[in-house]
């Protein structure tokens, strides 16, 4: 409380000194207060639920009754607790140099705290916008950290939106972009049948969707029009965005009107109950495994001792035999996801709204770097059947050893012959691991929606790097640096539910997606930017992954 007083004391001495009044916003009887720098105004870390702390933790978020007093919304918002995801120490020293040089190109954050009180918005708009205006409103649904650390990692702090709103002044189509911080691994995916029976899975879910509803309730005091709502999201973002449109059996409820998902869609994952390993290990390492109620007394655990259960676990760049990063993923809970998401997309329970889709050329190279201990074809079958579908027969995963063949040049990065070769069986895991989490899973849902709603799909491959290609994430970063042509193609969507239009020169025409023709925009180095392509490639391995999945769900 005494470190709130000072921060509120601080902002009146600026206020009195400011040669400029700082811009404010009123929401029931607050006077929220923001920044404005270089032509956007930005109002960040402003609350929509009570704090999910002590007998809130793993609970439903509980929306702000309402606002009174002063907010001061000049700093970043506070992060949701994160877990670590170290690279592997014993990576070679070529595949750290490789991933260090895509990291450099990165933005990265200053640091900023990490709570368990976390569940805010930030809005950014043109500067001068006013209540009112109604502006389209673009909602940012951030990935992991460094786009690397899904469902663990990632806040508003570490995505600003002020290059996208710039830019869609500059067009003259402005519109007001809201990021939301939503719990993450433990406290906003933990699973078990203890969690699906008390109705409280998928909780980083229900707090995006809380934010969402928030949307509708404020945002026209910011100068957006809540009846014009663009979700976007970038890997566990774009995941993220699927899985609003199968909430609720693909009711969207009127909270948005189209989507946007970059490397990102629904996961062909199983039952939330069968991550009963996960939610009995850390029960037992917080010392809860005796209680009655295990779940009331995880409520009690310190916070640090939940992290450091979690960080037993494994994750993404710790392969060793285990699958870590399933652990925190979205599954199937009754309640938000009433069924595995390959099922809800084939029986239409998908919110029918225009959506924009694509994943970049190579997006499976950066997990890949992890598996350079697999040397042989053995260990690729080992991976294949243990890392992914472990509940399955044996025989069930071998069709894939041939469709995808121990040959670096079918491998990915994509069109690099034998270069780029990391590992013994890097470039053919990078290839299995991209399909299986990306590309298969973007066409099985834009197979399945391309009929009932307009659907566009791309594929960049603009930015290539030594031993990653196109990696996972490029695009996005790209975006956020630049406001490049993808956002230009972003912000007329958002204005006109089609990409096409944009009033601007650096966009052509871009082609509806259909099971046929399956034509993508693709984003290009060198003098032509942008030019329309295929999207066969690998198409009947793909098929084959998904088929196994809707048998054996990850």
């Amino acid at each position: 409380m005494f470190a709130r007083l000072v921060a509120l004391a601080s902002l009146a001495i600026g206020l009195a000194q400011a040669s400029t009044p700082l811009p404010t916003v009123h929401l029931d009887h607050a006077t929220v207060i923001g920044l404005t720098n270089n032509s956007v105004t930005s109002f960040t870390g402003i609350p929509f639920a009570k704090p999910p702390v002590g007998n809130l933790r793993f609970r439903l978020p509980v929306p702000v009754a309402g606002y009174s007093g002063t907010i001061n919304a000049t700093r970043p918002a506070a992060q949701c607790v994160q877990l670590a995801q170290d690279l592997r120490a014993d990576m070679p020293a070529e595949i750290q140099t490789d991933i260090a040089k895509y990291l450099a190109t990165i933005l990265m954050p200053a640091d900023v705290p990490q709570s368990e009180d976390c569940l805010t918005v930030d809005v950014t708009v043109p500067e001068g916008t006013k209540a009112g205006d109604k502006l389209p409103v673009l909602v940012s649904i951030y990935g992991g950290k460094a786009v690397l650390c899904a469902w663990v990692q990632g806040s508003t702090a570490q995505y600003p939106m002020d290059t996208v709103v710039r830019r869609s002044a500059e067009l003259g189509e402005p519109v007001v972009v809201v990021a939301m911080n939503y719990r993450l691994h433990a406290f906003g995916f933990l699973g078990g049948k203890e969690v699906k029976n008390s109705g409280v899975a998928n909780l980083g879910l229900q707090d995006q969707r809380l934010a969402l509803r928030w949307i509708q309730k404020h945002i026209s005091a910011f100068g957006g029009d809540p009846t014009k709502v663009t979700i976007w999201g970038e890997s566990a973002g774009g995941m993220s965005v699927g899985y609003q449109m199968l909430a609720n059996d693909g009711d969207a409820e009127g909270l948005f009107r189209a989507a946007v998902a970059q490397s990102g869609s629904p996961l062909p994952t199983g039952d939330v109950a069968d991550l009963q390993r996960a939610y009995d290990a850390i029960v037992s390492r917080v010392g809860c495994a005796r209680e009655a109620d295990t779940l009331q007394c995880l409520r009690g655990v310190p916070v640090q001792a939940i992290v450091a259960a979690a960080g037993t676990l494994g994750g993404q760049f710790s392969y060793q035999g285990t699958a870590g990063v399933i652990n925190w993923t979205p599954h199937a809970d009754g309640v938000f996801l009433t069924d595995l998401p390959q099922r809800l997309i084939l029986k239409g329970a998908v919110a029918r709204v225009p959506l924009l889709s694509g994943d970049v050329l190579d997006e499976g190279t950066l997990f890949a770097t992890s598996s350079f201990n697999a040397t042989t074809d053995a260990d690729f079958a080992a991976f294949v059947h243990d890392f992914s579908f472990p509940g399955a027969p044996a025989g069930a995963t071998a069709p894939l050893l041939a469709l995808y063949p121990d040959d670096p040049a079918r491998g990915s990065p994509f069109g690099t012959g034998a270069a780029d070769a990391l590992a013994p069986q890097y470039k053919r895991i990078a290839a299995y691991q991209g399909d299986l989490v990306w590309q298969g899973p973007r066409r099985f849902f834009l197979d399945a929606v391309s009929g009932t709603q307009p659907v566009w799909s791309y594929r960049f491959e603009r930015e290539t790097f030594t031993g990653l290609g196109t990696p996972h994430g490029s695009d996005y970063y790209e975006l956020l640096r630049e406001a490049n042509d993808m956002a230009d193609y972003l912000v007329h969507f958002t204005h006109a539910l089609d990409p096409n239009g944009a009033p601007s020169n650096r966009t052509i025409g871009w082609p509806r997606y259909d099971p046929v023709r399956r034509q993508v925009l693709r984003q290009l180095a060198g003098d032509v930017p942008l030019d329309v392509a295929d999207d066969f490639a690998r198409l009947g391995a793909t098929e084959a992954l998904m088929n196994l999945t809707l048998a054996y769900p990850l």
